[in-house]
């Protein structure tokens, strides 16, 4: 059995963190006059945060995985789809009656719009990435297949092919009557199967890939922010060389982008590197943990928060400024974070 990797849980907390900052910084671009600066931190910088979800599960998965056994498919699928998809049918449902309270819209107008809802993920505007998880959990034997066969150099033509995918999806494909192509986003996993498969392939040789990073810190870090620096600059390009406004920079810039793509490559590396061998303060990890422990729970109830939160501003008279929206983004994570530890000492003290 291979010891549990703490820095795992630190990076799902980094990476928490990152999804709350996006979600802020939608609220954000509300503001008819943001500061780029901070449109940046929110919506740029923290454009990692879906796709190292990806590349930490098929890590976790890999690692953990004894190839002296057959694999049993059955009981995989039992034990991930029990973890997923029955949260992900519970609380799209409860998001679905929860607006429909609020809003008032009819609730299923058919049986079809009701399918599409919950096939692609549109309760929430962040339950998509369950639906891509739930599809890379149903595909598991191909990554397995594939897995055991990458050598170096097909993981770079997976790579180009990876590029090439995502940047025709993203800018060359439009829009589409057709539901697939349509939400394509929200389910195909062709969008992040690189980032999936070598999460996998370091799982697997997870004590070289170990070893490579202690002896590479340096660069690793050079290349972290060459990627990162990379990725901004390609965002200030839009806006100041292109006149694009942060809304149309951001969903540009995104992370699938071709600098997009190469920034959490090197983010997830980072973060493995100063993570298992970086001297980090003791609030920090703390920290970093109890958002890693909790991170399922924030990603699921973190819109709650924030529609809430941004009632409670209008009913206050405040506009999303540059320091509200600072404010409002640790009071997002704050808030979730408290009902899930209050929910737990709750129901602790209820079973005794």
């Amino acid at each position: 059995m291979k010891p549990w990797l703490n820095s795992i849980e630190y990076i799902r907390g980094v990476s928490m963190a990152g999804v709350v900052a996006i979600h802020t910084g939608s609220q954000y671009l509300l503001n008819p006059t943001p500061n780029i600066h901070l449109v940046a931190l929110f919506e740029v910088v923290s454009r990692f945060s879906v796709p190292i979800f990806f590349f930490i599960s098929a890590f976790g998965l890999f690692y953990r995985m004894n190839f002296d056994e057959p694999f049993s498919y059955g009981k995989f699928l039992r034990r991930r789809l029990k973890a997923v998809l029955i949260p992900y049918l519970l609380w799209s449902t409860f998001y679905l009656l929860h607006d429909n309270w609020f809003y008032g819209y009819q609730l299923f107008p058919d049986f079809d719009y009701a399918t599409e809802i919950y096939f692609f993920g549109l309760a929430k505007y962040h339950l998509y990435f369950l639906v891509i998880l739930i599809w890379f959990y149903l595909l598991m034997p191909l990554w397995i297949f594939l897995v055991k066969r990458m050598t170096p150099a097909k993981l770079f033509l997976l790579l180009a092919a990876q590029i090439a995918f995502d940047y025709w999806s993203s800018y060359c494909a439009g829009t589409s009557e057709n539901l697939f192509m349509k939400w394509r986003l929200n389910w195909l996993v062709l969008h992040y199967v690189f980032v999936f498969v070598l999460g996998g392939v370091l799982g697997i040789y997870s004590e070289k890939f170990f070893a490579w990073c202690k002896a590479h810190k340096k660069i690793i870090s050079a290349t972290f922010l060459i990627a990162l620096t990379t990725l901004l600059g390609y965002y200030y390009f839009l806006i100041y060389v292109q006149n694009f406004s942060p809304t149309a920079a951001v969903n540009t810039a995104h992370q699938l982008s071709p600098p997009g793509i190469f920034y959490t490559i090197a983010t997830s590396i980072f973060l493995f590197t100063l993570f298992q061998f970086g001297k980090l303060p003791a609030p920090l990890t703390n920290f970093l943990s109890l958002l890693g422990k909790n991170s399922y729970f924030v990603y699921l109830a973190h819109p709650l928060i924030i529609h809430y939160l941004s009632l409670g501003l209008g009913k206050l008279g405040l506009i999303m400024t540059a320091p509200n929206a600072l404010i409002f983004y640790v009071a997002t994570i704050a808030a979730t974070l408290s009902v899930k530890l209050l929910s737990q000492k709750f129901f602790q003290a209820f079973r005794r």
